[in-house]
């Protein structure tokens, strides 16, 4: 199934139990307390949306540069950002020792495109331009905008199980029917665990496109596959060190917005190791155009460690970058 079909069938399903709630817990506690919550949340999405960017600046420790102090990092992104038909975004060098790349921006016109200190020193040009193409890709589709507006929904649900199992928001009507109340709570407690799971599985769609887009804009995946191979063996080396593991602890809460999951770089150097056939340290077409023949088995841990996660499993994720050739 297409991508683009997985995204809207998720976005259906999600905002149509979101409706299905609503309705039903109106019903109980009024529509005007079920839709309380409704503004709450779009509320605290609006701020979101405005002290965003912002907050992951800081937190990146973002430091943007002009054209004269990186032109070659200036005519990649201008360059991908013409293919991608968007307005080239802000540049920005995060000054952490984590090799990655991120974007992030309330809009096309507000993009922002950032690469780390490590990632620099560690990509071949190829390798950081295909890099830079995923995170257009991101700008391109506003992925950033897209996750926070799923994100709402499970915090929706979260407050009406909060409400009607151990607040007092219900009112009377809650103290005749305390029971019912609670298997209400109950259910919408399960519906924000399964629509948490549900947001992961957005953003690992997303993470699948953007690789795609990156190859429509003109980058081999090769040159894809390469970057993510290196960040993954980079970031398993560099969690080690003291510095590093400091680093992570402070990005902790943007994570996601990485390449790749840094946390789970040590697993899956692992399953790599087969994709590098010739130990190189790169991935190189032939070695891509190999892996597309070959049937990939993933651990059970690693299948649940997946659902779990904002970005797909790597080996996975090169497979299908392989069906790109």
């Amino acid at each position: 199934m297409g991508l683009q079909i997985k995204m809207w069938l998720l976005v259906s399903l999600m905002f149509g139990l979101l409706y299905a709630v609503i309705t039903g817990v109106g019903s109980y506690l009024g529509v005007g307390n079920a839709l309380f919550y409704v503004v709450l949340a779009g509320f605290f999405m609006g701020i979101q949306y405005l002290v965003g960017p912002a907050l992951v600046a800081a937190i990146m420790r973002v430091r943007w540069v002009s054209e004269k102090e990186e032109p070659e990092l200036h005519i990649m992104v201008a360059e991908l950002a013409q293919r991608a038909s968007i307005p080239k975004p802000r540049l920005g060098i995060s000054r952490i020792s984590i090799p990655n790349a991120f974007a992030f921006g309330r809009s096309l016109k507000d993009g922002r495109v950032c690469v780390t200190e490590g990632i620099t020193r560690l990509l071949s040009k190829e390798e950081l331009k295909a890099v830079l193409g995923h995170e257009i890709a991101h700008l391109k589709h506003r992925d950033m905008v897209v996750i926070t507006v799923l994100s709402v929904v499970p915090l929706i649900f979260y407050w009406l199980a909060w409400s009607l199992m151990w607040g007092g928001m219900a009112g009377g009507r809650r103290r005749e029917g305390g029971g019912y109340a609670a298997l209400i709570g109950l259910a919408a407690f399960a519906l924000y665990f399964l629509t948490n799971l549900l947001v992961l599985y957005g953003s690992r769609i997303r993470e699948y496109y953007a690789d795609e887009r990156s190859v429509k804009i003109g980058n081999p995946p090769h040159y894809l596959a390469s970057a993510l191979y290196k960040l993954v063996y980079s970031s398993a080396q560099l969690r080690r060190s003291h510095r590093a593991k400091e680093e992570l602890q402070r990005v902790q809460a943007v994570r996601a917005f990485f390449l790749n999951d840094v946390a789970r770089a040590s697993t899956e150097i692992q399953d790599l190791k087969e994709v590098d056939t010739n130990l190189s340290g790169t991935i190189d077409q032939n070695e891509l155009l190999a892996l597309r023949s070959k049937r990939i088995k993933l651990k059970g841990v690693e299948h649940i460690m997946e659902v779990f996660t904002t970005h797909p499993n790597m080996l996975k994720r090169i497979k299908r970058l392989a069906s790109l050739v």
